[in-house]
């Protein structure tokens, strides 16, 4: 009896979640840039306040609000830039400040340069006075030490995903480092003697092989390592050479094939692995019925279809959601529910994923349901789902789109 798409699902998150548990692998420690979109592994609390000190807001004037009030004019003092201590502000005295500059003690607000009289800044010389409002909130255009976030407190909570935000937070933290969760790394092999590596010279009955690329480029977007890959010819004991050869050198965490699992003559994949752990079944989805996972020695398995829209929808529906649950990475798809554009039929006793373009109001189906259709695949921005026990779908219904 074929698994539904569900139960498949909770078998591959099962099997990624004690892949990860078993190989125990430390956190990798990288500089910031490295760790763009990563996920962060530990707690970070802030080491410094932000901002450090208590600094203006604009180009303007340090003043004592106290003594605004009884004193328009002032006499100015030496110019504050930033970057540089502040000397304490003396009364009866009003510091030229730049913006982010110190606020010198004994003074707690800032006139912007707009408001004074003369509304420019001069060369400071004895004598030298600038006439200011005769009432000046306190705290008016200072940024408070502290007042972004206090040292000490917590800065990112593990868990987080580190984009140019995160990562600009902890720049001005002063943190240079920061311990992320290691990728699942993943050893990927393509089967077939009828596929041949893009620029290669294609034989009769050849064909280029799309897997490789399209399985590789999903796991890099989803933040896992491709360790290797390699084209494998149908050829079970080949096979298994060099796959226990692959399996020392690269270390993986999981093991990912496409084709050679399905009920043909020379289903290699199927063949060299009869005496593992491994489970060869079909699952009740259009495309990407033939599946296989379990483990090959002690490492953790996948086998999708050969048929490179079943690899990726196979790849779509199992393991980037696996991962997503599991490690946090990568982000989940965004799931809508809006209008079918024209009428579709499905399966009744399969949980059928058609190719679309989602427009921003309705989705249109791009392609038939073939799983060999790469430039219908190209051309969509989403996986459309008709479940098991759908037949038929009228045009303007909603349904289930996940976009890509």
């Amino acid at each position: 009896m074929a698994a539904t798409v569900a139960e498949h699902r909770k078998a591959v998150t099962e099997l990624v979640r004690a892949a990860v548990q078993r190989n125990g692998r430390q956190d990798d420690t990288v500089g910031l840039l490295e760790a763009r979109n990563r996920i962060l592994a530990r707690d970070i609390t802030a080491p410094v306040s932000l901002p450090p000190f208590a600094n203006s807001q604009m180009d303007g004037y340090a003043v004592d609000s106290a003594a605004a009030g009884g004193r328009p004019e002032f006499a100015v003092a030496e110019t504050i830039a930033a970057g540089y201590p502040a000397p304490p502000l003396a009364k009866g005295f009003a510091a030229p400040i730049m913006t982010g500059a110190m606020l010198p003690a004994g003074a707690d607000a800032v006139v912007p340069i707009e408001q004074a009289d003369p509304d420019g800044f001069r060369t400071p010389a004895p004598g030298l006075t600038v006439r200011l409002p005769a009432s000046v909130p306190a705290g008016q255009f200072v940024r408070v030490e502290g007042s972004d976030i206090a040292a000490g407190t917590l800065a990112l909570a593990a868990g987080t995903r580190l984009k140019p935000a995160q990562l600009g937070l902890l720049a001005a933290l002063g943190v240079a480092e920061v311990a992320v969760r290691p990728r699942l790394r993943v050893l990927l092999l393509s089967t077939g003697d009828e596929v041949i590596a893009p620029g290669g010279t294609l034989g009769p009955g050849q064909i280029f092989d799309a897997n490789t690329t399209l399985l590789a480029a999903g796991l890099a977007e989803a933040g896992a390592d491709v360790a290797g890959s390699r084209i494998l010819a149908d050829s079970p004991e080949d096979f298994l050479a060099r796959l226990h050869e692959d399996l020392g050198r690269h270390q993986p965490d999981l093991l990912l094939t496409s084709g050679g699992i399905s009920k043909g003559a020379f289903e290699v994949v199927k063949q060299a692995l009869a005496r593992d752990h491994v489970e060869f079944g079909p699952v009740a989805m259009q495309p990407g019925g033939p599946q296989a996972i379990g483990t090959v020695g002690g490492v953790a398995y996948l086998g999708f279809p050969g048929n490179p829209v079943s690899s990726l929808v196979s790849f779509e529906t199992f393991l980037r959601p696996a991962l997503t649950e599991v490690l946090g990475d990568p982000e989940p798809r965004t799931i809508l529910h809006v209008p079918l554009a024209e009428a579709v039929q499905s399966p009744a006793a399969k949980h059928q994923i058609r190719r679309g373009h989602y427009d921003g109001g309705s989705v249109t189906l791009i392609g038939g349901p073939g799983s060999h259709l790469l430039h219908a695949l190209a051309a969509s921005n989403a996986l459309v789902h008709f479940p098991v026990g759908v037949t038929e779908v009228p045009a303007g219904q909603n349904v289930e789109v996940w976009l890509l």
